[in-house]
C-alpha cells in the first residue's frame, strides 16, 4: 500500500510517498480501506516536531479519515467487514489503509460522503466541545470567533449559531469573511495577517468594543494565539470566557494576567483530543449530537479543495501557508 511518510523532520516537500506492507489489525482492532483523509493545521506541525504529540520516525501525518472497513481484529464487537467508518488516528492516515481500535471509529451517516465526514470530526467535535462544555454559551451572548475560516474557526461560527449565539467572525481576508457570513456569522471582522504592534493590537480590541456595544464578547475562541490573543483578551465581556483553542499564529502569547482578574474573566484551555479518552461516553453523547445536527442541515462542512495521496505536501504547504478556507482533503482513487 501508498503511505506518504515524515522520515525526518521538515517542511511539506520532504515527505516522500513509500509502498508498505498492508497492516493487520490486532486485538480490539480494525483495518480501514481509507477513502479520504482531511488535512488538519496539527498535521503542518508534527512533521516539523511542534506538536504536543512527537510520534517515532518514520510516521504518516494524518489525523483522521474516512473509509470502509477491510478487515476486523479478533474481539471486535459491532463493527464488520464493509462499514463505512471515521477513523481517529491522531497521526498516520495519510495512506490507502491504516489499523485503528475499533473503540476510534464512528460510524458515518447515511448522509455523508466520504469527503464530508474525514472533514467533521476533529473541528466539530472541537468546537462543540470548547462552545457546549468549556464556555458554556448560552442563547443571546456574543461570541467572537478568531481564524473564523479555518477549520475549527468555521465549525465554531456555525455551532455558535446553532447554540443560539450571536456570532463575530473575525478573519485576515474579505474573500474568508464571504465564506463566514455564508455560514451564518452576524458580523464580520477584518484584520491583518502577520505580528501586530501595540497600536494595531489597541485598534484590533477596540473594533471588538465597537462591534458589542462596548461590553465585549462574552466568548473568545482563539485558535491563533501569537499577537491576536491579548486585544482578544481586552475585549473580553465582564464574566466571559476566553477559550485557548491553538497557536496558528506560531508564537505562544504571554498574557497578563491582572486582565482576568480585572475582567472578572476565565481563560479556559480546550484539549478536545485528551478529552475524548478521558470522558468516552460524554464524547458519545457530543457525536450523537453533532450527527443529529447534521442531519438537521445546522452543520455543512466547507471542504474548499481536494487533493489526490499523492499531492500530500501541497496541501499541507497550503495550510501552513493560511491559504485554506475551511477543510481541504486527500482523496484515496479506488
Amino acid at each position: 500500500m501508498k503511505a506518504v511518510l515524515c522520515k525526518e523532520y521538515g517542511p511539506p516537500e520532504s515527505l516522500v510517498i513509500e509502498d508498505l506492507p498492508t497492516p493487520e489489525p490486532g486485538e480490539g482492532q480494525v483495518r480501514i480501506e481509507v477513502h479520504a483523509a482531511s488535512v488538519n493545521f496539527p498535521d503542518v506541525l508534527i512533521i516539523e516536531n511542534k506538536y504536543q504529540f512527537k510520534p517515532p520516525l518514520p510516521f504518516s501525518p494524518g489525523g483522521e479519515v474516512a473509509g470502509r472497513v477491510a478487515k476486523v481484529g479478533p474481539g471486535v464487537k459491532g463493527l464488520k467487514e464493509g462499514d463505512r467508518v471515521i477513523g481517529s488516528c491522531g497521526w498516520g492516515g495519510f495512506v490507502e489503509e491504516i489499523v485503528v481500535d475499533a473503540a476510534r471509529c464512528t460510524p458515518i451517516l447515511d448522509e455523508m460522503d466520504y469527503d464530508t465526514a474525514s472533514a467533521f470530526l476533529m473541528t466539530y467535535g472541537t468546537s462543540h466541545y470548547a462552545l457546549r462544555h468549556r464556555a458554556a454559551i448560552k442563547p443571546g451572548e456574543t461570541l467572537l470567533v478568531l481564524g473564523a475560516a479555518g477549520g475549527v474557526g468555521l465549525a465554531a461560527v456555525e455551532l455558535g449559531k446553532a447554540m443560539g449565539a450571536r456570532v463575530i467572525a473575525a478573519a485576515s481576508t474579505q474573500e474568508k469573511l464571504d465564506v463566514c457570513s455564508e455560514h451564518g456569522a452576524d458580523e464580520t471582522l477584518l484584520y491583518q495577517s502577520g505580528e501586530m504592534n501595540r497600536d494595531e493590537q489597541k485598534a484590533f480590541s477596540n473594533q471588538i468594543k465597537e462591534l458589542t456595544g462596548g461590553q465585549g464578547a462574552d466568548v473568545v475562541y482563539d485558535p491563533v494565539g501569537g499577537s491576536y490573543s491579548e486585544p482578544a483578551l481586552r475585549a473580553t465581556a465582564w464574566e466571559g470566557r476566553f477559550l485557548v483553542i491553538g497557536f496558528a499564529a506560531g508564537p505562544i502569547p504571554k498574557i497578563p494576567l491582572n486582565l482576568a482578574l480585572l475582567k472578572n474573566c476565565q481563560i479556559v484551555g480546550v484539549f478536545w483530543g485528551a478529552y475524548t479518552a478521558r470522558d468516552p461516553e460524554g464524547h458519545q453523547k457530543n457525536l450523537a449530537e453533532l450527527m443529529s445536527m447534521f442531519q438537521e442541515g445546522k452543520l455543512k462542512p466547507h471542504i474548499s479543495a481536494t487533493y489526490p495521496l499523492e499531492r500530500a505536501s501541497d496541501a499541507l504547504t497550503d495550510m501552513g501557508a493560511r491559504k485554506v478556507t475551511g477543510k481541504i482533503v486527500l482523496t484515496v482513487a479506488r
